[in-house]
């Protein structure tokens, strides 16, 4: 099975969605699993796309 590529749009909201279910008392182990990705993932994304916005 391939890797699969995730658009610009999507890792943007990804996080955004990491932390309203973190808002509502979720791990963080918990969370990324439901979205499917690794947790090294997520904070990678963080990292490199944590302020920006979809226009």
């Amino acid at each position: 099975m391939g890797k699969q590529r995730y658009t610009s749009e999507e890792i943007i909201l990804k996080p955004r969605e990491v932390d309203v279910l973190i808002g509502q008392g979720q791990t963080i182990a918990q969370v990324t699993k439901q979205i499917g990705v690794t947790e090294q993932t997520y904070f990678r994304w963080r990292r490199s796309h944590g302020g920006l916005r979809i226009d």
